[in-house]
């Protein structure tokens, strides 16, 4: 994929803290990318941040058939200091105001709904105002794991297979009520433990991270932050594939040919997390009604098949032939390996 269009690191007039704005690339249309505020333990490692995820942006935006680019926001808070919120919400929007409309933001870690309108005081380029995309990620993420399913075991009925869900936020939570909801044996945990009553209360069994992590279940479901697939965690995952709609889930790309030799059919997360884009942009944008955008979502397991079918035919990883499609989708090499939906 191309090198990052622009990127912005200004510290903020009211908050004093950097505010960090990476745009990956507008080839397909504006950029988006969610705001996330998180603790950093320096402004570097903020940046770093950014510019991985607003690359993933690029790639999730492409595959989801959107005429967007990707982007990302940053707020490298410290540990140690109380923060004005409102004060660095308006320094977000005055940074992203400065663009000229080159890139809108939305909710990511750290940040919601009600955050976007404090944004929103400052600059128009922003989404999920009023609405939680989280629905539609978990929406997104179960027709991923249709798809998954199918590969792996030869059917998309989810009805009597097992998963782990590691991550009981938003997201996740309303993902644990739909797997079960299906049929499917949850196993679920999260780092907050406060988080158990939820999702037993969603008909998933508790268990601490690290035995979520390696339970042997039909389909690991990452749904916190990312990195939690390394050299040292995939040896010990006990799991036929991995589908879920955390970002970032590998700590390096190398990790993904490590899957692969490891027989753990990985599902790249920039599709499987692309539920609450396409939301997002179908609804506020596009004005599409709620059918239009649920079979838009529902094509996310449509775009993995066509995905884990190249990979197959190449004998390379999915995560190289979702590359290869994004560099097509953006204009990076002449011929297609395969087309989405």
């Amino acid at each position: 994929m191309p090198i990052h269009q622009r990127v912005v690191v200004e510290r903020g007039l009211r908050s004093g803290f950097p505010i960090i704005v990476a745009v990956h690339s507008t080839a397909l249309g504006q950029a988006l990318g969610g705001c996330r505020l998180a603790v950093y333990p320096d402004w570097r490692a903020g940046l770093d941040d950014a510019l991985r995820l607003s690359e993933a942006m690029t790639a999730k935006t492409a595959l989801a058939g959107l005429p967007n680019g990707g982007g990302k926001t940053v707020v490298a808070l410290p540990a140690d200091q109380t923060v004005d919120r409102r004060a660095v919400l308006h320094d977000v929007g005055d940074v992203i105001q400065g663009l000229g409309g080159v890139y809108a933001t939305g909710p990511d870690v750290g940040t919601g709904p009600d955050d976007m309108q404090t944004i929103g005081e400052r600059t128009n380029h922003v989404l999920c105002r009023s609405g939680d995309s989280s629905p539609g990620t978990a929406a997104g993420a179960v027709a991923a794991l249709r798809a998954i399913v199918a590969d792996r075991f030869g059917s998309p009925r989810l009805e009597g297979r097992s998963c782990a869900v590691l991550g009981v936020g938003r997201v996740g939570t309303h993902l644990i009520e739909l797997l079960t909801t299906a049929g499917m044996r949850v196993i679920a945990s999260d780092v907050d433990a406060s988080r158990r009553t939820v999702a037993e209360s969603r008909g998933a069994t508790w268990t601490d991270p690290q035995s979520c992590l390696t339970a042997e279940v039909d389909v690991l479901v990452p749904a916190a932050l990312g990195g939690l697939l390394t050299a040292t965690t995939v040896p010990t995952l006990r799991c036929g594939a991995v589908a879920g709609p955390a970002n970032n889930q590998l700590d390096r790309p190398e990790t993904a040919d490590l899957l692969y030799e490891s027989g753990i059919l990985w599902a790249p997360d920039v599709v499987v997390s692309a539920g609450g884009i396409i939301h997002a942009v179908a609804t506020e944008l596009h004005h599409e009604t709620p059918e239009q955008v649920a079979a838009r979502i529902d094509g996310i397991g449509h775009t993995l098949s066509g995905i884990l079918d190249a990979a197959r035919e190449t004998s390379s990883t999915p995560a190289a032939a979702a590359t290869r499609l994004v560099d097509f989708l953006i204009g990076d090499i002449p011929v297609p390996a395969m087309t989405a939906c």
